[in-house]
């Protein structure tokens, strides 16, 4: 049996079919005309995730992608055609002249990115580079990946191209080991730390930090320092993806306690009282920003504008790829690099509802005193199939007790600082 095939036996013993919402709730009962109309305008897409490959070589059993309600991997490409990859380069100078961006961020993503080859990507990348050089935008390049195949090739051919490389990783051996599997169901944590011991010597400079997603099963402290050992220069620690119709582990959508912020909040102290810096952890950064008064640079937290866009193997231009584990559809925007531009897809009533700050959000949300460092969560974890995206993340409770603890423990230590205690 091969992957894909054990892949639909799994889904079909295990999940249930998720059907859409009605079109009449949020967002697609969203009027962009009348917003436009208002004074409203939308903003710029500044970051560019590319799904270079749509296959994966592990076979992580929680995965979003193969493993939820969109089962859309299925039917794409393997890998962007030579043709997807000048029209979407085609459509990022497009999209950066229209609105005079000096920079822009392209994210290769996957699946697993490193399965197209070295040679693809660095066709895509300077095939997107050149494309941009004529209207004067500077793009950062970065890659997600399960790091299994990352080695010295990859390493070398990322230096001259100057590409950042984000390597996911969910701990210590047995921690990594319970999720990060291949096929076989043989761990991946000895070849992914084969790969990041590559990148603690000269090329670390390439290293753009860890993605590790939360699992309740694992200790918190040691999850953290087994990370530390890689020296990241960030850490992203990632709920995992549910919403309130398929509700992510140890997530009991009617309940109010707060696993996952009880979780996160210990590796909060810790972080807190190191006396050197070792890493910047993504949340918290975000977090203590929004509640000194800054922007949101994160989808998870705060009511700044999305700034992302997806374009799929196919050449498909969709939303987050997060939403695939919402309904099946829910990423899609019916829009393709062939025939549209990227301003068309500022008009989609989703994409639209993602810049609107607390205009997107409902009651629950708007009358909470953390509104504007919280956000309403991250979007693919509002999904209600009776509301759409328009209520509270089902994190709500471990939201609202983290971003409550770090507030209060933030305010302590600036008051020790500046003497008022």
């Amino acid at each position: 049996m091969g992957l894909a095939q054990r892949r639909v036996s799994r889904l079909s013993n295990n999940q249930e079919p998720t059907i859409p919402p009605p079109e009449n709730v949020f967002p697609a009962n969203l009027d962009v005309a009348e917003l436009l109309a208002s004074g409203w305008r939308p903003s710029a897409f500044r970051q560019f995730i590319l799904k270079v490959h749509s296959r994966c070589d592990l076979a992580c059993p929680g995965c979003y992608v193969y493993e939820m309600a969109d089962q859309s991997w299925r039917t794409q490409p393997r890998q962007m055609s030579p043709a997807v990859v000048a029209s979407t380069a085609f459509r990022i100078a497009e999209h950066a002249r229209t609105h005079r961006l000096p920079d822009i961020d392209v994210i290769l993503h996957g699946g697993e990115p490193l399965l197209a080859g070295p040679e693809s990507l660095e066709h895509i990348v300077r095939t997107i580079r050149g494309a941009c050089s004529e209207v004067g935008t500077r793009v950062r390049v970065s890659m997600q990946t399960n790091a299994v195949r990352l080695d010295e090739t990859y390493l070398k051919l990322f230096h001259d191209l100057e590409i950042r490389v984000g390597v996911s990783l969910d701990g210590d051996a047995v921690a990594h080991d319970r999720t990060r599997v291949f096929a076989n169901g043989r761990g991946s944590h000895e070849r992914v730390s084969r790969a990041l011991r590559l990148l603690e010597g000269p090329f670390h400079h390439l290293f753009a930090g860890l993605l590790c997603t939360i699992d309740l099963r694992n200790d918190p402290i040691a999850t953290y320092r087994a990370l530390l050992e890689f020296d990241p220069p960030s850490v992203d620690f990632l709920l995992p993806h549910g919403n309130w119709a398929a509700p992510p582990p140890w997530r009991d959508a009617d309940s109010t306690a707060t696993p996952y912020a009880d979780w996160l909040i210990r590796i909060f102290d810790e972080w807190r009282e190191t006396p050197r810096f070792r890493t910047e952890i993504r949340l918290f950064h975000e977090i203590i920003r929004l509640l000194s008064g800054g922007d949101s640079r994160s989808e998870s937290v705060g009511l700044s504008p999305a700034s992302m866009v997806v374009v799929e193997t196919n050449g498909a231009i969709e939303q987050s790829d997060i939403l695939k584990s919402a309904f099946e559809g829910a990423s899609a925007t019916g829009l393709h690099v062939l025939t549209a531009a990227f301003d068309d897809a500022l008009g989609h009533p989703a994409i639209a509802a993602r810049q609107l700050g607390v205009r997107a959000l409902g009651p629950e949300c708007r009358r909470c005193d953390l509104v504007n460092t919280c956000g309403g969560g991250l979007y693919a974890h509002r999904f209600r199939p009776a509301t759409g995206f328009l209520g509270p993340s089902v994190y709500c409770p471990d939201l609202y007790r983290l971003i409550s603890y770090i507030r209060e423990r933030h305010a302590r230590d600036t008051a020790r600082l500046e003497g008022r205690v």
